[in-house]
């Protein structure tokens, strides 16, 4: 996708060195940060200069990729592993990345590793690119057919940032909506501004900005009075991990827009590649939800008059808070699943007459 009308993917190996766009700095500064060693992409999952499952997994994955440039060492790569693993709990393509990487490397004479490890990371880039360009054109039939019902803009409410940002192109809950809108459909998209860290108004709204596509940022709280009012014809998010019975894991919130777009007869479409999907789990009780520092609560961050970023507090100063970064919304919630393979009913059975 594009960036000042340049493209753009979020993660790129040159020069055994992996670059990615730093979206700690977005929306108000552009900066391409440099990672050489396994290290700087530990801290950059860790800080979310890299976030959404999708991109977190293939930072992990060149992760490995620069272990082994650093030190060749079954011990060390082990290690580099496992602490990747710990970076973000939640998110299961971390895990799945870092495995697969694993699996291919594991009993490889040592010589042999960079190149294993560079190819196979590559291939779960490129994987990455292809299923969210699939899922984008599974999508874009529900758009379309929404559009051809109402002969009006289809009004789209998203929540956190699940667009190329999150993965490495094309996004997996905006990618329908990007189809839809070079197809020629009218767009337009709610952008939840999605606290703490805000990435819907920070992140969602900005790629949107840059591929021209309307968008208005409204408050978390606001996406219910809007459905009430007919003011939504459906919803896409995307998710960290999808049980294979359905329950989907994503951004907190996520669940209080599933209950108002039930209540109000609204469509609620989950958007996923299968590296997303936890096949071992059944209870969500059982996902590793991540809580995060209280400070991404009570603190904002942003441009002041003279153009300078500043962090200035919003709390009060004794004031405790709880940063729970995820939520589960139920199966029964959801109206269906987007994958590359197609759409299917957010269950066991729909999960596995799609993946045989």
């Amino acid at each position: 996708m594009k960036i000042n009308g340049k493209t753009y993917r979020t993660i790129w190996f040159e020069n055994n060195i992996v670059k990615i766009i730093d979206q700690t700095k977005l929306p108000h500064q552009f900066v391409i940060k440099n990672l050489k060693t396994v290290k700087d992409s530990i801290n950059a999952i860790k800080t979310m200069e890299v976030r959404g499952a999708p991109l977190i997994g293939a930072t992990a994955a060149y992760g490995l990729v620069l272990s082994i440039l650093e030190k060749n060492d079954l011990s060390f790569l082990k290690r580099s592993s496992e602490e990747l693993i710990q970076a973000r709990p939640t998110a299961i393509n971390l895990k799945w990345a870092v495995d697969r990487m694993m699996k291919k490397l594991s009993g490889i004479n040592s010589n042999e590793n960079l190149k294993i490890a560079l190819d196979e990371a590559k291939t779960i880039v490129e994987e990455d690119v292809t299923f969210c360009k699939n899922i984008g054109l599974n999508g874009l039939e529900i758009i379309e057919e929404i559009s051809n019902k109402k002969k009006d803009t289809v009004n789209i409410l998203t929540h956190c940032n699940a667009g190329w940002l999150a993965t490495i192109d094309w996004g997996t809950a905006t990618s329908p909506i990007y189809h839809a809108y070079q197809k020629g459909i009218k767009v337009h998209v709610w952008v939840d501004e999605t606290r703490p860290r805000n990435q819907g108004a920070n992140l969602t709204s900005y790629e949107l900005n840059e591929e021209g596509i309307p968008n208005t940022v409204i408050t978390d709280n606001a996406g219910g009075i809007l459905m009430q009012r007919g003011q939504v014809d459906m919803c896409i998010v995307g998710t960290d991990r999808t049980l294979s019975n359905g329950d989907v894991c994503n951004k907190i919130g996520t669940y209080l827009k599933a209950l108002s777009a039930k209540d109000n007869n609204v469509p609620f479409y989950v958007a996923l590649p299968s590296s997303t999907i936890d096949w071992k789990i059944k209870d969500h009780n059982q996902i590793p939800i991540e809580e995060r520092n209280s400070e991404e609560l009570s603190h904002v961050e942003g441009i002041d008059e003279n153009n300078e970023m500043k962090k200035v507090r919003i709390y009060p100063q004794k004031s405790k808070s709880l940063n729970l970064a995820f939520d589960v919304t139920p199966a029964k919630l959801v109206s269906g699943l987007i994958t590359e393979k197609g759409i299917c009913e957010a269950s066991e059975k729909g999960l596995k007459d799609l993946f045989k």
